[in-house]
């Protein structure tokens, strides 16, 4: 299938959250798995709201993830094209002029609701005389413009939600251009799948209603729509998922030192029938995509649960994925990594082996008869359990009252990798100095 093409179409009107993060993770996993292209569309028809640094931050983000693209396009440069096609469907009578303020739209629509049928547009402007029109705009009335469906049923199998079918009767014409001539996402998003040649369309189930509406888009524009795939919305702490809610976002989790590879496997296994476990890659990732273990209920996603998964994801990362992140060697990083929440919390232990600290002695008898028992080579097997055990049979300490001052002595800190671990890596020398209270 290598014709295969799917795109990511984000609108720079806010920051990308998780939600939007999982579309874009779901879309090009589908693509590597089908042999396929990944394209990128900025969606910015909105002039108002689209801001350079919500597109930059969107391609960072996509970098960071390794979601490189392979194609992009926008579609504010693509202006000419829609108004081309727009003419067209004029002339086809597709396409109306519609002249009821937003006032009168939602009257209308009270109206139906409170007669207990569905808030649907009644075509009135299809009755207009030129009468009637030359009045509007003697009033300073401005049109927007409405794509009309055509009655019959609408249908297609989707690979989350299975079969779904439309009455079109029972659907309102899509408002496709605004009063002041700017479009709405449905047209020009057609459009650019017809001319790109999109295959499958993965997106939330938010768009499902949309996408009955843009069936017939794609047959008025003498094409067939590509497959569709709507995936049940994320829900958080405040419900729906939003950039306007300001929801969480990869800039955020990043920050925190979540790793790219914890974020894909979590978002895309997240509301499956599979557990979500760690992928040393992409590309093993993308073989394992499944749409049918994908559940139809709306998964919830947990910030917590997902920095336990990145515990789990930091404590089976090979040397070769944070090298070049880290100045420490391979040895050092097997030996304390078990023991990390972020990759960057290594740094904090390559500190204490190789830096000069503050040591804090609470226990000065302790720390004194421990140096005096420090063995001289502390790589050797054994060495630190048989230097507690010597320190056990010369005093009268165990449990927390001789681990802890001696970790607080040679680390500074009350928790971590282990003494038997770290001891090797501080050395001799330090270790002395330490446990005598010397900062070294």
């Amino acid at each position: 299938m290598s014709n295969v093409k799917v795109r990511f179409a984000p609108s720079p009107t806010g920051w990308m959250h998780i939600g939007n993060t999982r579309t874009a993770v779901f879309n090009w996993l589908l693509a590597k798995k089908l042999d396929g292209k990944f394209m990128l569309r900025i969606d910015d028809t909105d002039a108002v709201r689209s801001k350079k640094e919500y597109e930059d931050a969107i391609r960072d983000i996509l970098v960071w993830l390794g979601l490189n693209w392979d194609e992009e396009a926008r579609q504010s440069a693509r202006t000419a094209r829609y108004d081309e096609v727009v003419a067209k469907l004029k002339a086809d009578g597709r396409i109306y002029a519609c002249y009821e303020t937003a006032e009168e739209l939602e009257v209308m629509r009270k109206k139906l609701m409170t007669q207990g049928k569905p808030p649907i547009y009644d075509r009135g402007a299809l009755k207009l005389t030129v009468g009637d029109i030359a009045k509007y705009e003697a009033e300073g009335r401005r049109p927007h413009y409405r794509f009309k469906l055509n009655p019959g049923i609408i249908e297609w199998d989707d690979l989350v939600r299975g079969h779904i079918k439309y009455e079109a009767e029972n659907l309102a014409d899509p408002v496709i251009i605004r009063e002041d001539g700017s479009y709405l996402y449905h047209l020009p998003s057609v459009i650019d799948d017809f001319d790109f040649g999109i295959t499958h369309i993965v997106r939330g189930e938010d768009h499902v209603t949309n996408t009955a509406a843009q069936i017939q888009m794609f047959e008025a524009l003498g094409g067939k729509a590509p497959q569709f795939a709507h995936l049940p919305l994320l829900t958080g702490k405040e419900g729906k998922l939003s950039k306007r809610l300001g929801s969480l976002g990869v800039r955020e989790l990043r920050a925190e030192g979540i790793e790219n590879m914890a974020i894909c496997a979590f978002l895309a296994k997240l509301g499956t029938s599979e557990a979500i476990e760690p992928w040393d890659n992409l590309t093993d990732l993308a073989q394992s995509l499944d749409f049918s273990k994908l559940g139809r209920s709306q998964p919830k996603f947990d910030e917590e649960e997902l920095k336990l998964f990145n515990h789990k994801v930091v404590h089976q990362l090979r040397f070769t994925a944070v090298k070049n992140r880290l100045d420490v060697s391979e040895e050092f990083w097997e030996a304390v990594k078990g023991n990390l929440n972020t990759v960057e919390e290594a740094k904090i232990w390559q500190k204490v082996c190789y830096d000069t600290i503050e040591p804090i002695i609470e226990d000065n008898e302790l720390c004194t008869k421990a140096t005096e028992l420090l063995p001289d080579d502390l790589a050797a097997d054994n060495a630190y359990s048989s230097w507690i055990n010597v320190i056990k049979q010369n005093t009268d300490k165990k449990g927390k009252d001789l681990f802890h001052p001696l970790r607080m002595a040679l680390t500074g800190l009350d928790n971590g990798p282990e003494l038997k671990v770290l001891l090797k890596f501080i050395g001799y020398e330090k270790a002395k100095a330490r446990l005598s209270g010397q900062k070294a």
